[in-house]
């Protein structure tokens, strides 16, 4: 197991198997890239199914003993189920998707060795969904949470960008999974450092103090040290990376592009390392130095100014470049 400069062993990684997606979210930051999505046809730089099983290969020597897949959109790979059924046995795999493509494909995926799915899910009228998403799918992405339920995927939480846009369903979505088994909700904060859209943004505290007026049980998980809140036997987990060191201080995750990367943060793209022709040698080295090199990210790699906006620390400026 590899441990960086603050002490966090690296237990999991995320990788990015395209930035290809049939969404256009509004708040959509493409893995802390920016937005760089492609056209939807497959791309020659994306890794291919070897290059994701070498690299999984390798970090399994180092003790990772978990992978979620991600994009833009995953389930645009066919490959999809071959790179899950090639996963390293010792690791848990879970799937980002925005749940369009698991109708017809989530029993293939669960036979496959997926074990865990986030769906995105953002609103609960079809007008508003279409207009975070830019898209007509509302009804098939409910299909796809059915299907992935009914797969025996446990457990399916569902994603929800808190923002001004989506604020007002928090209350209806909590009710949502509620009323229905098999699924979990996971609200997470919206990052305007990263989407550039900062009058969007809330304050996610007000959420956290509504959560703990309405639950019945409050639970306090060790990864990230976040809280978990059972609401009428539903269960809503808050993710709020913005301003919180503590969240940083227990990420245990490295990540790889789908061109194949490394990068030690979601909120970095200044210290990504290519893994070279992705030998195995070659993996290892990039790997090493991405645990080697991963920062917290507010309060340490990211401080205020004077002028309360938030800046890269200058004694992490030297010796980075953007690829």
């Amino acid at each position: 197991m590899l441990t960086d400069e603050f002490g966090r062993e690296v237990t999991g990684v995320r990788i990015s198997l395209t930035d290809r997606c049939n969404f256009d979210c509004i708040y959509c930051h493409n893995e802390g890239l920016g937005d760089t999505r492609g056209p939807m046809d497959p791309q020659d730089d994306e890794m291919s199914a070897d290059d994701v099983v070498r690299f999984l290969e390798v970090v399994e020597e180092f003790g990772v003993d978990s992978v979620k897949f991600t994009g833009g959109e995953p389930m645009l790979r066919q490959d999809l189920e071959e790179i899950i059924r090639r996963t390293p046995d010792s690791m848990e795999v879970s799937l980002t998707t925005n749940g369009t493509f698991l109708p017809g494909r989530a029993e293939d995926l669960v036979d496959a060795g997926l074990e865990r799915v986030n769906v995105s899910q953002d609103a609960l009228d079809p007008e508003d969904f279409a207009a975070v998403t830019k898209s007509g799918a509302y009804e098939k992405v409910l299909e796809g949470v059915r299907a992935a339920v009914d797969a025996g995927l446990d457990p399916v939480k569902l994603n929800m960008v808190v923002f001004e846009h989506t604020a007002g369903y928090v209350p209806e979505m909590v009710d949502h999974v509620a009323e229905n088994d098999g699924l979990q909700l996971q609200l997470i904060e919206y990052m305007p450092e990263l989407t550039g859209r900062p009058e969007w943004n809330i304050d996610i505290q007000r959420v956290h103090d509504w959560l703990a007026e309405q639950a019945d049980e409050i639970e306090h998980r060790e990864m990230h040290d976040r809280k978990r809140y059972w609401v009428d036997g539903g269960m809503v987990e808050i993710v709020d990376p913005v301003e919180n060191p503590t969240f940083c201080a227990n990420c245990h995750r490295v990540r790889v592009t789908h061109e194949g990367y490394l990068k030690g943060c979601l909120n970095r793209s200044d210290d990504l390392r290519p893994m070279g022709e992705m030998t195995k040698p070659e993996i290892r080295e990039a790997y090493r130095e991405v645990v080697a090199n991963r920062v917290p990210y507010y309060g340490e790699y990211m401080v205020k100014n004077d002028d309360d906006e938030w800046e890269i620390n200058d004694k992490y400026v030297e010796g980075y470049a953007e690829v």
